[in-house]
């Protein structure tokens, strides 16, 4: 990606002040005309696009906040953006949101399009791609150029940034071992995100509950995929095996392990215990039987991302506090499709 420059880098490497390079972008007549071409030549040439509230001589706060979010249609997403324009809003504070549609393309144009003086910090959840090909360099630059980034559920481990995280590796543990405290011996992952990071880590919380109860790992009951239609082609699959429990690390992965347990003859619970890693309106109110689920807890996760963004932005000038990893615990909702203890 090629760096966008900052008013302050151009007046620097020009030899002139922050002020005469704003001025100059802005076509004021206290610039002699030479100068002014000079400067915007040298801008354009350094990728920088001026843009009206980007050209303060003085770093006024726009009192916006960006979101990004991977895909608008995930129900986890929604609620967190409902706890994030909550807060935002309680706190005098505008919220533009933009869907990244797991594009690392679209999520590096959208940082562009917005850092460049229309927003004062983000929230954001990393795209599939970005994650995939671990490409964060969008993400330092921005912080670098002095925008704060608070980066929720999916997380770059490699950036230096807040961010607010469920513990997906416990919660992974901990409903595997619910699983297998019903009785469950043969219990099935299905995943359709396993290039991202929540997703490895709730892979890696099965395996781990696994472990600690002497439950040989069975390759042949684990469908690990990067998408939903891969997960949907290849679920019929882990059926042709021998399975009492399932842990579905998605709602969609959810929704799909219940129905295909349906269509291949089982009685839920009877037969097989599902539980989900979801908590939407499909998994807990328009299935039958209901779903087994995690909750995530996504206004809660909004909340805190917002005050944590809100607070960063309001320190006194030369105030730079630690960043934060901050981890909202998720809580096991039981519901139809897991037999009683």
């Amino acid at each position: 990606m090629k760096a966008k420059a900052t008013l302050k880098q151009i007046a620097k490497e020009l030899g002139v002040s922050v002020s005469t390079v704003s001025k100059a972008l802005n076509d004021s007549p206290e610039i002699s005309e030479q100068t002014k071409v000079k400067i915007k030549e040298y801008a354009k040439l350094k990728n920088y696009k001026p843009n009206v509230i980007g050209l303060n001589l003085k770093n006024r706060k726009t009192k916006t906040i960006g979101v990004i979010i991977p895909n608008i249609l995930n129900s986890f997403f929604a609620k967190v953006f409902s706890g994030i324009e909550k807060v935002a809003d309680k706190k005098g504070y505008n919220v533009i949101t933009c869907i990244s549609n797991e594009s690392l393309e679209k999520e590096v144009h959208t940082l562009e399009m917005l850092s460049n003086g229309t927003i004062d910090g983000f929230i954001l959840s990393v795209s599939q791609e970005a994650q995939k090909l671990q490409d964060y360099n969008h993400f330092s630059e921005i912080i670098n150029d002095g925008t704060p980034i608070v980066m929720f559920d999916r997380i770059a481990d490699e950036v230096d940034c807040d961010k607010v995280v469920v513990d997906d590796y416990d919660s992974a543990i901990n409903s595997t071992q619910h699983l297998i405290n019903l009785g469950c011996k043969n219990i099935a992952l299905i995943s359709s995100v396993d290039n991202i990071s929540v997703g490895k880590l709730r892979t890696e919380g099965y395996l781990k509950a696994l472990k600690d109860n002497n439950i040989p790992v069975n390759e042949k009951i684990i469908l690990r995929t990067d998408s939903e239609e891969d997960m949907k082609a290849k679920i019929e699959g882990i059926f042709d095996h021998k399975i009492d429990g399932i842990f579905a690390l998605d709602e969609n992965d959810s929704v799909a392990a219940l129905r295909v347990s349906l269509k291949k003859g089982y009685r839920v619970p009877e037969d097989i215990s599902i539980i989900g890693f979801a908590d939407g309106i499909l998994a807990s109110r328009r299935l039958s039987p209901s779903l087994t689920t995690v909750s995530q807890h996504g206004v809660e996760i909004g909340e805190v991302a917002a005050k944590r963004l809100i607070e960063r932005l309001e320190e006194p000038e030369g105030t730079v506090s630690e960043y934060e990893t901050i981890v909202i615990k998720t809580k096991l909702k039981e519901r139809e499709s897991t037999r009683k203890v």
